[in-house]
């Protein structure tokens, strides 16, 4: 049985579907699923992510009970994420989405083309 209605304005369900909506907490989830990593380890697996946005992200999805932050008393601190057992059930939800995403790419690609050059014609 579901609780709420995921379409309503105030259903808590939306902060969770706005994480897993999140392309960065997507692709830290997907990297931490595998090994715990340390915050530069994921820096430089993601392509494109700021430094700032993957703290923040973090600090989300540590919020969230996703992962876990472990601080390591070295000079300088070492720390840590891993993944949580629920984290560990989100990332195993979301990587069917990313196999959908990676085997119909090509066909998506084509679809924008199509649509674009549709688009172009009727603006001339």
């Amino acid at each position: 049985m579901r609780n709420g209605n995921v379409y309503a304005a105030a259903c808590p369900t939306r902060q969770i579907l706005d994480r897993v909506g999140d392309k960065w907490a997507v692709l830290i989830l997907l990297l931490l699923r595998d090994d715990t990593r340390r915050f530069n380890q994921l820096r430089r697996a993601i392509e494109g992510i700021s430094q700032k946005m993957l703290s923040q992200v973090l600090k989300s999805l540590e919020r969230d009970g996703l992962i876990r932050r472990r601080v390591i008393a070295t000079v300088p601190v070492t720390v840590e994420y891993s993944m949580t057992p629920l984290g560990t059930t989100l990332a195993a939800a979301v990587d069917p989405l990313r196999d959908w995403a990676e085997k119909n790419l090509k066909d998506v690609l084509a679809a924008q083309r199509r649509y674009d050059a549709q688009q172009a014609d009727k603006a001339a």
